[in-house]
């Protein structure tokens, strides 16, 4: 779908990747310099937003967990009001705007409302993770399967209806999103159904940004640390035959709660 002329409202719903700007598609950045107010989320800042031209209104609309937060309605109804406006709106999400970002909300608030829109994909912090550690997501013979699953529901708490077959599945990457909290709990469950606890997992924080960290370990070892970890970035979980630890068998550890 094309973006039609500056009189027409329209939304494009973008992707911003996971925070370095250079990892922005270039659809995407044409797309933040011509708006005329683009509504971002917290992740979805920083740097990324230089991007914007001199005449864009930026509007914070971000949710993070135990933070006071925009309420999703909210956001639905500045996209549609600001494209009645006749104006080209760009709603701006951090890493693939398809991967856990509540797009399915915005998007059926502007289908009911007739407001033309395209989504812009970009790169997921999966992605980002798993290249900035150096490995590949699936491996032909070992991990012919991927999955993103989330670690937390709406109510922030580890979702009660996991297919526990299909996430302890060892042959299998699997990438666990907004699952920081949860994570002990997730690991229990993953033991109790048959994967090891020396799987190897990755534990990547604040993927993109300068301050990014990644910390080699294993299922079990992460469990533990995360039981008394306190969480202040943003981060992911990837376990699989392919989280390896790196050569010189290095690992961090995540910020601990004094």
């Amino acid at each position: 779908m094309t973006a039609p002329a500056q009189s027409t409202g329209f939304v494009s719903l973008v992707s911003a990747g996971p925070g370095d700007p250079e990892l922005l598609t270039l659809k995407a950045a044409r797309r933040m310099a011509e708006a005329d107010v683009i509504l971002f989320d917290d992740l979805a800042s920083g740097p990324v937003l230089e991007q914007a031209g001199p005449q864009t209104e930026l509007i914070a609309v971000g949710k993070r967990a135990g933070r006071p937060s925009a309420r999703q309605e909210h956001v639905n109804a500045l996209l549609v009001g600001h494209a009645r406006q006749g104006r080209r709106v760009v709603r701006l999400k951090s890493g693939d705007a398809g991967i856990f970002g509540r797009l399915e909300e915005e998007l059926i608030a502007l289908t009911e409302a007739g407001i033309p829109f395209e989504i812009v994909p970009g790169v997921t912090s999966a992605s980002a993770a798993a290249a900035a550690a150096g490995l590949p997501l699936t491996r032909r013979l070992t991990a012919r399967r991927l999955q993103f699953v989330t670690g937390a529901d709406v109510t922030g708490h580890l979702p009660e209806d996991i297919n526990w077959a299909a996430i302890a599945d060892p042959g299998v990457t699997t990438v666990v999103f907004m699952g920081q909290r949860s994570f002990p709990k997730l690991a229990d469950g993953l033991r109790a159904h048959g994967l090891p606890p020396s799987t190897p997992a990755l534990f990547a924080e604040a993927v993109g940004h300068p301050h990014q960290r990644l910390v080699h370990t294993t299922v079990g070892e992460l469990a533990e640390m995360m039981r008394n970890a306190e969480v202040t970035q943003p981060g992911l979980i990837l376990y699989g035959p392919l989280a390896f630890r790196d050569q010189k068998g290095q690992s961090d550890v995540p910020n601990s709660a004094s």
